[in-house]
């Protein structure tokens, strides 16, 4: 009998996870051995069972999806990630993919969308749900040429947790926000916020949330509304 695929799903919508588990069961090759619904238990399990695939939501209540993906490759490098969210801006999209996702499906699109994307993933390939490929595609078709590469290197020179405030307040979160997203108090993302100020050479908020959208972290358009 050929070995079945093992899967995670690590979402903190325990309705979900059964809506996925259903999808799954569908194809007799794949086998979900556990699931999760924060970060740090999806971690957990993935460093006891290490699954062939995890299927991880960006936004979780303990940490980032995004900051998940880069610990389970660190932690289990077997363990292939397809990112299943409702996010479909372009700044998620692109960040898990350098973070080392190999799939992204928009959770609406997962009915039809999953055991394909799932499949592709295990054989190596990567998959962008059809949704979103286009305009992603579109997306960076359109952005103007970067005027300098200082941007891109300014952004690269912060640290991981720097680069997660830096989102987070572009996207129009206020400092205690930061702080309870990210699990911290509010004095160190005051901090981490007059570093990345000082690195990148800006002196407002404003100036982060352009500086955000030149080098295509938010989606401006999506952020006045």
């Amino acid at each position: 009998m050929p070995h079945k695929k093992r899967i995670i799903i690590i979402d903190d919508h325990p309705f979900f996870r059964e809506g996925l588990k259903s999808i799954i069961g569908q194809d007799a090759g794949y086998k979900v051995v556990g699931e999760a619904g924060t970060g740090s238990q999806g971690l957990q399990k993935v460093r006891e069972l290490k699954p062939d695939l995890a299927l991880v939501d960006v936004s979780l209540p303990d940490q980032s999806g995004i900051e998940l993906i880069r610990e389970i490759v660190k932690n289990s490098p077997q363990t292939l990630v397809i990112i299943v969210s409702m996010h479909s801006k372009i700044d998620y999209i692109v960040k898990a993919f350098q973070t080392g996702a190999k799939g992204y499906i928009v959770k609406e699109s997962a009915t039809d969308m999953l055991l394909k994307g799932m499949s592709q993933v295990l054989l190596g390939n990567y998959f962008m749900d059809t949704s979103v490929s286009h305009q992603v595609v579109k997306k960076l078709v359109g952005m103007p040429p970067r005027e300098t590469g200082a941007t891109d290197t300014g952004y690269d020179a912060l640290t991981p947790r720097e680069q997660e405030v830096v989102i987070l307040m572009a996207e129009g979160l206020s400092i205690k926000q930061v702080a309870a997203r990210l699990f911290i108090s509010p004095k160190t993302v005051e901090n981490h916020r007059a570093n990345i100020m000082r690195k990148l050479g800006l002196q407002s908020t404003i100036e982060l949330v352009r500086y955000a959208a030149k080098i295509g972290l938010i989606d401006i358009d999506l952020w006045k509304e």
